[in-house]
């Protein structure tokens, strides 16, 4: 079989993974393919560097059951991989998943359980440049900071043990639509994408062309490197924040006493770090990932008399203040004092 041909795309992601440090030599892989286009260039692109990396690589597909063809679409990703000649894994969902975000979570619970399983230490995904333009447009309408807006990142821990990758985030959508069409890939199209009661399908089919048409022709491009900077500054300020709240803790507190923090090391700090700090306490204490409301009802007790204290958070406890202290308590036993 003759060689693939090197194309400009090649050379972009194999000079991508060694800057990033996304990959070693010699990795197993594990390439998440859904059969659409993203998914499909990825796994060839991968699956032409491969001489040049050593990895041991394999497929992964996940059916959701949300539409008619999916089994068919799950057989054609496995025929495929039997025609690359590499491993595959395919998963199907017990139950139907009520909605885009519950099918996210049981697809990367799926992915990382595939890779314990099977000894991959990357799980690598075909997000684009383009997903990153719409994930950041579908976050900041819903309120995010800029946790939410720096997007999707070129790599995070997925599970202990693996890594997931995305190494086409500057690749636009339309590279990949043209690089399997010129490699005879035929992709399985997703009828789903088309439906519009789904908000990320509204902003991909009209949101971003009316962005392109009216305001900016590399939309896309542009709102992908806002993602970029912002990860760095998130990097920065949460590696600030930790540092702060580690002072802001008490410094040997008995294991039977409330978790509390120092007001007056606290206030020392910029008002980002103050709520990035508070942000960690809570996520740490709380039975799930605090929103605005309640770092900013914390955030008042920096400056509030002794005694004061929150309404109820997620999960029922309280906090209050205790002098210099904040402390974060069950509501019954505050009631008692």
């Amino acid at each position: 079989m003759a060689p693939s041909p090197w194309t400009p795309l090649h050379a972009q992601l194999h000079r991508g993974i060694r800057q990033r440090q996304l990959f070693c030599k010699g990795d197993r892989l594990l390439v998440a393919v859904s059969g659409g286009q993203d998914s499909l260039c990825l796994a060839q692109l991968l699956l032409d560097l491969q001489p040049k990396w050593g990895w041991e690589l394999a497929i992964a597909h996940c059916n959701h059951r949300w539409r008619p063809d999916a089994g068919a679409n799950a057989d054609y990703v496995r025929s495929l991989a039997d025609s690359w000649g590499v491993p595959v894994y395919v998963e199907t969902a017990t139950d139907i998943l009520a909605s885009e975000a519950a099918a996210r979570a049981w697809r990367y619970n799926v992915l990382g359980a595939i890779a314990r399983s099977y000894s991959y230490t990357r799980v690598v995904t075909g997000h684009t440049m383009s997903d990153r333009a719409e994930t950041l447009l579908y976050n900041l309408v819903r309120g995010s900071g800029a946790d939410g807006l720096q997007s999707l990142t070129w790599q995070r821990e997925l599970c202990p043990g693996v890594v997931l990758v995305r190494p086409l985030l500057d690749v636009r959508r339309a590279e990949t639509a043209e690089f399997c069409q010129s490699r005879g890939l035929r992709v399985w199209e997703d009828r789903t994408n088309q439906d519009l009661r789904h908000p990320r399908n509204r902003i991909r089919q009209d949101i971003l062309p009316r962005l392109q048409a009216s305001l900016n022709p590399q939309v896309e491009a542009a709102l992908a490197h806002t993602a970029e900077l912002l990860r760095a500054d998130v990097d920065y300020l949460e590696a600030a924040a930790a540092d702060l709240l580690h002072r802001a803790l008490p410094p040997a507190a008995p294991p039977d006493d409330c978790p509390k923090l120092h007001r007056p090391t606290l206030k020392t700090a910029p008002l980002a770090l103050q709520r990035r700090a508070l942000r960690q306490f809570l996520a740490h204490h709380l039975p799930a990932a605090p929103g605005f409301e309640p770092v900013e009802k914390l955030l008042a007790l920096l400056d509030a008399p002794h005694r004061s204290q929150t309404d109820p958070f997620p999960g029922g406890a309280i906090a209050r203040v205790a002098g210099d202290w904040i402390e974060l308590v069950e509501a019954a036993k505050s009631a008692k004092k």
